[in-house]
């Protein structure tokens, strides 16, 4: 390049260069210098691509003892600038500039990117690796932001950047690397695609009062997103669109603390498979219309929806299917609208509250070794019948088996016997009739105390009718002692004899009376005999 041929302003950042020197173009009237009003910026404050990119691979050597950098503020940059497969060795920091064109940074070699509060037509850094940080704080980007494949050694700040491309991706990070925090915070917003699939943050990812827009496609498309510690999406943040989490794994908790997701009549938020290694926080105001899914997901402590609202009335507003978590707190500020899927659901202690369950759950398979609260078998009863799959038999078995863990075997039994009630209301007449009858009779073997009062009833009713109608005696030689109870007893009892059916002979309708008792015997043997077997099953 002929430095004669350099303009004013190209001239006092070409001899800045080699000491790393700042040079500012920015007018003194502050309202002059948005970046969007740059096409009114003059010759004072326009520099050519071309120079930039001449300092930055070598055209000037940095004086001894010195750090050359290109440090810019307030130009307009006209023509492009290409440093694609560079290797740069200088720092790059522009603040409050403009550009023309959308920098290209392609698999360059950068030893540090600053573009603070500049305005970007575009920035291309697919593949490039930055040896530092990389600084775009309060940037506006339009027509994309691609980073994919990118390495960066340091940190990767976009807070307050706003990326504009409607429909499109937004920012396009697919497979990037951070070894530090990356962060989308103080006033982060994207119009378009938020992509960061297979990417690998070394530190925290902050979301922290962004605010996504892409509706009706996805917000933020982070599957198999690899966080060694915190994720934040909380703070104010909000999404028009779906939040994709799907096979993500998180080092540390994942905040969605007061966050806003919108994606109506579809996936808000499908964080499916999802592994968490401490907690997950929908809480405080979290807010979803749309389905919100962990189906899969693996959390090695809570997850929490504590003060949540959650409304997907056509669909499964929130999925847990074979979600394993140590503690589940299902505890929203108001009913789920919508069905809420636990099936195959394994935790360890699972938290609700009555006055928020949903119309609409699937239970079955779910999997928990404590309840809090436990609340009464009558009240958990509503809470199994709200099953929309009907009748299953593993729901009754978990919570009786709970109960009794407990030490609420009264509770258990209750639920069991509920158990059988309802199975009943899916068999055929013939097995309906007996169900009915062993409900009646001893409650299915669970209320063992009924059979003893239809015993005790039988009984002092034999006794009554036979005192004050005696039988005949078979054989008119003998001479028997006759006792009412003892005969009615042994009417009663389906085996053995206790010598006084054998000997009497009843006639007319005290034969028919006679013989009833002997069936009801029989029936009420076999009954208890069944409700005996279930018990010691049940041990």
């Amino acid at each position: 390049m002929n430095i004669d041929e350099l303009s004013s302003p190209e001239r006092r950042l070409w001899e800045a260069f080699p000491r790393g020197e700042s040079v500012d173009l920015a007018s003194a009237d502050q309202g002059l210098n948005d970046p969007g009003g740059a096409d009114r910026w003059g010759p004072e404050r326009t520099v050519r691509a071309e120079v930039l990119v001449a300092l930055l691979v070598g055209a000037v050597a940095a004086e001894p003892g010195q750090v050359a950098a290109v440090r810019l503020s307030g130009a307009r940059v006209v023509g492009p600038l290409n440093l694609g497969h560079a290797e740069v060795a200088a720092p790059l920091a522009l603040t409050g500039c403009a550009f023309d064109e959308p920098p290209q940074l392609y698999w360059a070699k950068m030893s540090s990117v600053h573009l603070m509060r500049c305005g970007l037509p575009g920035l291309i850094a697919s593949g490039a690796r930055v040896d530092g940080h990389m600084w775009l704080e309060g940037s506006r980007i339009s027509g994309g932001l691609w980073l994919d494949g990118a390495h960066i050694t340091g940190i990767l700040n976009m807070s307050g950047v706003h990326l504009v491309n409607p429909g499109d991706d937004a920012l396009l990070a697919d497979r990037l690397t951070v070894n530090a925090n990356v962060y989308c915070d103080q006033g982060f917003t994207a119009d378009g695609e938020v992509r960061l699939p297979g990417a690998r943050i070394g530190g925290q990812l902050i979301f922290r009062g962004a605010r996504l827009h892409n509706p009706p496609g996805v917000a933020l498309y982070a599957s198999r997103l690899d966080a060694a510690a915190n994720v934040f999406c909380d703070g104010g943040f909000s999404a028009e669109g779906e939040i994709r989490l799907r096979g993500a794994r998180v080092g540390g908790y994942l905040s969605f603390v007061g966050a806003k997701l919108v994606h109506p009549e579809r996936t808000a938020l499908n964080a499916d498979d999802l592994a968490v290694e401490t907690d997950v926080y929908c809480t405080d105001g979290f807010s979803a219309d749309g389905g919100v899914s962990f189906a899969g997901a693996r959390v090695a402590g809570q997850l929490s929806l504590s003060g949540a609202r959650l409304s997907h009335e056509s669909g499964t507003a929130l999925g847990l299917q074979r979600l394993q978590a140590e503690e589940l707190l299902l505890r929203p500020t108001e009913a789920i609208k919508g069905i809420a899927d636990l099936s195959y659901a394994r935790v360890n202690l699972l938290r609700d509250d009555a006055g928020t369950w949903p119309s609409r759950l699937q239970l079955d398979g779910l999997q928990y070794e404590n309840l809090e609260p436990p609340l009464t078998a009558r009240e958990r009863l509503g809470w199994l019948r709200r099953d929309t799959d009907g009748y299953q038999p593993q729901p009754y078995e978990r919570l009786a088996q709970t109960y009794r863990s407990l030490g609420l075997d009264a509770d258990g039994r209750s639920i069991l016997l509920a158990k059988a009630r309802d199975r009943r209301s899916t068999q055929g007449l013939p097995l309906k009739t007996i169900g009915y009858l062993q409900d009646a009779l001893v409650g299915y073997g669970y209320r063992p105390f009924r059979a003893a009062s239809w015993l005790i009833g039988l009984l002092a009713f034999g006794t009554v009718v036979f005192s004050l109608h005696k039988p005949g005696v078979l054989n008119a030689d003998d001479s028997p002692h006759f006792n009412a109870f003892f005969y009615t007893l042994d009417l009663l009892l389906p085996v053995g004899s206790l010598g006084q059916e054998g000997v009497f002979a009843p006639a007319g309708i005290y034969q028919w009376i006679a013989n009833l008792l002997v069936a009801a015997g029989f029936v009420l043997g076999l009954t208890v005999a069944a409700g005996a077997t279930r018990a010691l099953s049940r041990e």
